[in-house]
């Protein structure tokens, strides 16, 4: 078993043994193999339902290494990333990710990985979107670019 992925699966561990949250772990490291830091879920611990096992660690990395681009670490992680996990894995510039389970495997014991993929491809009603007040908001986003907001 790669190294990385033993301990993002030990993560997981981790994380159900104590009744934090899913069977899910992750690890980022730089790229010469330095752990940088080391995730699990806790959705159930601290009531988020952020607190996937990849944004755990891509939250502790930003913060160990004082960026918001990690586009220089590599990301290991026990379950192909959800929607919302490969979303900011992709803001935070990771170009290289690696999976164990995959989100059938997701599916297959209950979570809805799935679902929200097949909402992204316009199959789903989970949730309505509707615009609402673009003029108004659109005036916070000049106000950024006219000040030469920084855009990560």
């Amino acid at each position: 078993m790669n190294k990385y992925m033993e301990l993002a699966r030990n993560a997981a561990l981790e994380g159900i043994s104590n009744k934090e949250g899913g069977p899910f772990g992750s690890v980022i490291t730089d790229e010469l193999g330095n752990v940088i830091a080391i995730g699990h879920n806790q959705v159930l611990k601290e009531n988020d339902p952020t607190a996937h096992a990849e944004i755990v660690a891509i939250r502790d990395a930003c913060r160990k290494l004082h960026t918001s681009n990690l586009e220089k670490c590599v990301l290991y992680t026990s379950c192909e990333p959800c929607p919302m996990c490969l979303s900011a894995i992709i803001w935070a510039n990771i170009k290289k990710v690696y999976f164990g389970c995959t989100k059938n495997d997701a599916e297959d014991i209950g979570f809805r990985d799935n679902d929200i993929y097949e909402f992204i491809k316009g199959n789903n009603k989970m949730v309505t979107l509707q615009q609402l007040d673009r003029k108004m908001c659109l005036e916070v986003m000049e106000k950024y670019k006219d000040e030469d907001g920084f855009i990560y």
